[in-house]
């Protein structure tokens, strides 16, 4: 069996983990359910597509996004790691041929969004398949206390009783403590352990500050300050005013 290091370097080409990802993953291959909080950029994804590899069998993937899921599938295809993507943009026999090829171990990790949770023909599938790891990825989509709840989450618990004793793995960069104690109970964590890494940005500094003359000051902002800049206003209005001062 390969290491965990030797994996990183065949597939991606990095000579080391970013800060907390071999953590996760030792715990992860330890069997162990996992709630990881990585900033965006923090390398979420290796975190279970490492452990997939050395798991082998099928890691299933719960992600919201189909474009996000798509763009996780080409890139570990171009890797030369198998991985599909089962989504609603998929024909009825574009996905009962996917079912066909997971069957006969055609692929290393599937993405799913939680939407296909809640499908009979799915839940009937995935007890035949050797599902070695349950990723979920924000997942901070299962609480109620989230700012971004989506109800088709909370059937994540209900697949762990079809496929049986496996880790589940957590990833979020956006949870409070109260979505943190929602996500472990909602998904039935048990041996469990939380790795939270620093959200903090030693190139960005956020400053705020009251004034009068906005206009003016802004127009100091782009003359004074160089490189690009982000102008947040609270009306369409505004965004336009402040867009014609940048010309």
């Amino acid at each position: 069996m390969d290491s965990i290091h030797s994996i990183l370097k065949k597939y991606w080409g990095y000579d080391s983990f970013k800060t907390l990802q071999e953590d996760i993953i030792h715990h992860v291959l330890e069997g162990k359910d996992t709630l990881a909080l990585l900033p965006t950029g923090g390398g979420k994804s290796i975190c279970y597509q490492v452990p997939a590899i050395v798991f082998g069998g099928i890691c299933l993937v719960v992600s919201p996004l189909i474009a996000l899921m798509i763009d996780q599938v080409n890139g570990l295809k171009r890797r030369g790691i198998s991985a599909v993507a089962i989504h609603n943009g998929l024909s009825k026999t574009e996905v009962e041929n996917i079912y066909e090829q997971i069957e006969n171990g055609d692929f290393q990790l599937v993405y799913v969004s939680p939407e296909r949770l809640q499908s009979n023909r799915f839940l009937n599938e995935i007890e035949h398949w050797n599902i070695t790891l349950l990723s979920i990825d924000e997942a901070h989509c299962i609480s109620q206390w989230g700012y971004d709840f989506r109800p088709p989450y909370l059937s994540i618990a209900s697949i762990r009783n079809i496929i049986g004793d496996v880790p589940v793995l957590a990833l979020t960069a956006s949870a409070t403590p109260a979505v943190q104690k929602d996500i472990i109970e909602k998904l039935a964590f048990r041996n469990f352990k939380v790795f939270f890494s620093t959200f903090q940005r030693n190139n960005i500094s956020i400053s705020a500050f009251k004034i009068d003359g906005k206009i003016e000051k802004l127009i100091r902002i782009l003359i004074n300050v160089k490189g690009s800049k982000i102008i947040y206003c609270n009306s369409r209005k505004k965004v336009c005013r402040s867009f014609h001062l940048t010309q």
